[in-house]
This record gives C-alpha cells, sequence and structure tokens, in this order.
C-alpha cells in the first residue's frame, strides 16, 4: 500500500478562486499574477478557473488559455507535497545535467514532469534557473542548488522525500 501525504496546497475551491481573482484583477499584468496566485494556492492552475480569470479581466477565454499554456511552469494537475526541479538548459546538460536527471528519475521511480504515486515529490524540468556559473543546478521548493554532483542530488532527493 502506497501512503499519501497531505498537500500543502488547498484542494479547490471555487469560491477561494473568486477571491484570489479578485484580489489581483487590478494589477498591472494582471492575468499572469492571478495565474501564479491560483498555483500558489491549488498547486495548480485548474481547468475550471479559465473562465473565471477571463471574465473578470474582460479578456477572451482564448487569450487565458494561452497565457497559461505559454508558459510550462503553469501545473494542470496538482502538484507533489515538495517540488524539485532539475536544469535542463544548455550548461547544466554539459556539466552532467542529463545523467543526473536520468539519477532523480530512477530515484524517484518518476519520470520529469511527474509525481511520485504517493504524492510527495513532483520532479519538473526547469529551462536555465540563472545558475550557469555553478551548473548543474536545481530548485527544491524555491531554494536554489548549485553545482549539485551524484552525492548532493542524492540529499536532495531524499530531503524532497521526507
Amino acid at each position: 500500500m502506497t501512503a499519501t501525504y497531505e498537500s500543502r496546497y488547498e484542494p479547490w475551491d471555487e469560491t477561494r478562486g473568486a477571491e484570489i481573482i479578485a484580489e489581483h484583477a487590478e494589477q498591472e499584468g494582471a492575468t499572469l499574477v492571478i495565474l501564479h496566485a491560483l498555483q500558489d494556492a491549488f498547486g495548480y492552475v485548474p481547468e475550471a478557473a479559465i473562465p473565471m480569470v477571463a471574465q473578470a479581466l474582460n479578456l477572451s477565454r482564448a487569450e487565458v488559455h494561452g497565457v497559461f499554456t505559454f508558459y510550462h511552469d503553469f501545473r494542470h494537475k496538482p502538484a507533489g507535497r515538495r517540488v524539485l526541479k532539475l536544469c535542463r538548459a544548455e550548461a547544466c546538460q554539459a556539466a552532467g545535467g542529463d545523467a543526473l536527471a536520468a539519477r532523480a528519475e530512477a530515484k524517484l521511480g518518476v519520470s520529469l514532469g511527474n509525481t511520485t504515486p504517493d504524492e510527495r515529490v513532483t520532479l519538473e524540468p526547469i529551462y536555465c534557473l540563472g545558475l550557469c556559473a555553478t551548473a548543474p543546478s536545481a530548485m527544491l521548493d524555491g531554494r536554489l542548488i548549485g553545482r549539485l554532483d551524484q552525492k548532493r542530488l542524492d540529499a536532495l532527493v531524499a530531503e524532497a522525500q521526507r
């Protein structure tokens, strides 16, 4: 039996989604701000929120959907309790990032872009963390980590699994 862990995100709730949208609707560049706020709250951007955002900002659903799908950082389904992002950009690949990504996938039992069955860890690719001088690099729940090697990656994966 696989244990699941309590999510750090709120479950989707239309009323809460409307509050978040209203809170940011008057800001400049509100579409991105709202999509980020929704993802911060729910761990993803629920499909049901797209027409709500469109209506609040007087945009078409296609415009909001276009923004949502253009940026790969927005998720279509909830993330795991911890999110481990591995840089897949050129500098990190040249510094051994491919082997580290394969190692992380093997240790977690999921491929990049997926969440472990117990919902503890979401493993995601990211394309440049701006740490090219200390490549390969990663980010765990927003914390940047450079100069990854096998030992540091193993420690990072273990930390993510706790």
